[in-house]
């Protein structure tokens, strides 16, 4: 066995046999939503009850169906939404843009638009087993113009599990399946947002205290269109250590893998609090939803305090995709 396949095992080995076994994960219902704990520090919400906006706002911003906030380890808070300059951000969270329904354009992303949306329907089930909490929910993909009323266009089973990670570090599993019941199908039309998973950063990050990385070594500058197995996405914090990040790990069965993404570029909206990143599927390519079949994308977070290298990153993707 060559060096470089050596180093690359130890450093795998060393990833996911350091995990503190004293780490309790667990799951608690709020009126608004549904929280992660390890131990006794909330990790991340999923939000259930849609958001209020801020006043003079329309109302069509306020939406429920998303994970805000996510924290690093030591209790930052990573994630934004309702931002100034794009109300309908909200943390994390994957509407489709530009889906074309029997010839009528339907857009879930552009809340502000009320041609569609995305919210919370239902819990499917909740488990906290194997140092791990997982939460499933249902989220209705609504076409609000509709011409005989507004209708259900696609249902998504979302899957959120926490678990913890080694060197103090937790992963989340965010896995989404859509299927719709449209007896034509649904296209979502090729578009640079949309689907995936897409993330809002905080409002602390911005061109100079923040950067980015990817599997296919581009920056913020050049990222965006690009394509990539992993994002990893970092910045200045008040952990001990200075900064904080998230690791977004796209996996190999996904469609159009390794995934397109769509990266805001340095400069954009006055160059502070403008981190959006996200894995967007159907960027360069449309895709065909038919009725009766079902469409899974699996992503995987890592979030950290301090650094993290991209050998590391490298690992922890190889470690998700087997």
């Amino acid at each position: 066995m060559c060096f470089k396949r050596i180093l690359a095992l130890n450093l795998f080995i060393f990833l996911f046999s350091t995990v503190s076994i004293s780490q309790q994960v667990s799951l608690k219902d709020t009126s608004t939503g549904i929280d992660f704990y390890i131990d006794n520090q909330r990790v991340l919400t999923y939000q259930k009850a849609k958001l209020p906006v801020p006043d003079g706002v329309k109302e069509a911003f306020s939406k429920s169906g998303f994970i805000h906030p996510i924290t690093s380890p030591s209790g930052q808070i990573l994630s934004r939404v309702q931002p100034k300059d794009h109300y309908h951000h909200y943390g994390i969270w994957g509407p489709w843009t530009r889906a074309t329904i029997n010839g009528r354009e339907v857009d879930f992303w552009n809340l502000g638009d009320e041609k569609g949306r995305v919210d919370f329907s239902h819990v499917i089930s909740k488990k906290v087993a194997g140092g791990a909490a997982e939460l499933n929910v249902r989220q209705n993909h609504l076409d609000l113009k509709a011409p005989e009323a507004e209708k259900l266009a696609i249902e998504e089973d979302l899957r959120i599990k926490v678990k913890t990670a080694d060197k103090g570090r937790y992963l989340v599993d965010y896995t989404t399946t859509i299927f719709t019941k449209v007896k034509n199908g649904i296209l979502l039309d090729d578009y640079r947002y949309g689907g995936g998973i897409g993330f809002r950063a905080t409002e602390l990050w911005g061109d100079s205290n923040s950067t980015i990385l990817t599997s296919a070594g581009h920056d913020r500058k050049t990222a965006d269109g690009t394509e990539a197995k992993w994002i990893l996405v970092k910045g200045k914090t008040g952990a001990s250590e200075g900064q904080s990040g998230i690791l977004f790990l796209s996996h190999n069965n996904n469609k159009a893998h390794p995934e397109p993404l769509r990266v805001w570029p340095v400069g954009q909206y006055n160059g502070e609090g403008n981190v959006f990143v996200e894995f967007c599927p159907i960027r360069h390519e449309s895709w065909e939803i038919q009725p009766g079949n079902r469409y899974t994308l699996k992503y995987r977070m890592i979030v950290f305090d301090g650094e993290m290298s991209a050998e590391e990153a490298e690992a922890y993707w190889r470690a998700f995709v087997k």
